[in-house]
């Protein structure tokens, strides 16, 4: 059964990044108020011009820590690429400015934490718990997949839902195990992680974790897509009894969660300690 590949979605989102890079060599360039001040209007004209929103920043003598609210297409890597090269080329000092490397947190409005306490308890929100047999599968990674980038520390995790066509409930607990687990393989083969998902009947949560080269987008139309072909190749029966021709409402919801809140950030970033 061939399903049409989606190509955009309609988002609700919510991507909060924090990021620090170091000057070259980390030498003290930004020492004077002037100096930082001309910093902190680049950075707001250079994110302003690329659709990025500056939330908060501090500049120290060696470095800068700033957090980026971004959209669904931008991938980090690329921001800071731009942050850098575009602040190097209209500061006054030598070149380079900066340092090859980065740091790169996502954050939200709520902790990891919360999200994985979330979806274990899909089943009771959904009123599923007290059935028999109920239609819902979970799964947690018991060792997190290890993501590597060049010249980057990173931990870019995202709460992830999208739902069925028409919210047609089309997953029971044995076609969410086995969509599940053609996802791991996905994943794995793309270089991207899946902490942990819930699947209902016509809709599914999960925390995804990805490299900062790739923006969040790229990695749901992948996840929709295969997981659309795989349906089609395996549960065409399925779709056809429902009235189905397309697997996923073509919108998706994302936001960045973390070990820490971006109100907790931006508190640090603004304080002067």
């Amino acid at each position: 059964m061939y399903l049409t590949p989606y190509t955009t979605l309609t988002w609700a989102y919510q991507l909060h990044y924090y990021l620090c890079f170091r000057t070259h060599r980390r030498k003290k360039l930004f020492t004077s108020a002037d100096v930082e001040k001309n910093l902190a209007d680049l950075l707001k004209e250079i994110s302003s011009n690329h659709d990025y929103h500056l939330l908060e920043h501090q500049t120290y003598p060696n470095q800068l820590r700033c957090l980026l609210s971004l959209r669904p297409s931008h991938a980090v890597a690329k921001a800071v690429q731009i942050l850098k090269c575009n602040s190097a080329r209209l500061l006054p000092f030598p070149v380079p400015l900066w340092a090859s490397g980065y740091a790169a947190r996502s954050s939200g409005r709520i902790r990891t934490s919360t999200v994985r306490a979330y979806l274990e308890k899909q089943a009771i929100h959904h009123g599923y718990a007290n059935r028999v047999l109920p239609p819902i599968y979970k799964y947690r990674a018991e060792t997190p997949l290890i993501l590597h980038s060049d010249h980057a520390s990173f931990d870019l995790s995202h709460h992830l839902v999208f739902s069925t066509k028409h919210r047609k409930g089309v997953f029971t607990s044995t076609v969410g195990a086995a969509l599940t687990q053609y996802w791991l393989r996905v994943a794995e083969k793309q270089k991207f992680a899946i902490d942990q998902i819930s699947i209902v009947p016509d809709h599914l949560h999960m925390i995804v974790r990805i490299v900062p080269k790739v923006s969040i987008e790229e990695v749901t139309l992948s996840l929709m897509n295969n997981g659309q072909y795989f349906m089609g190749k395996r549960y065409s029966g399925l779709l056809l009894a429902n009235g189905m021709d397309q697997l996923w409402n073509a919108s998706a919801y994302v936001g960045t969660c973390g070990d820490l809140t971006t109100p907790l950030i931006m508190k640090w970033l603004s304080s002067d300690e």
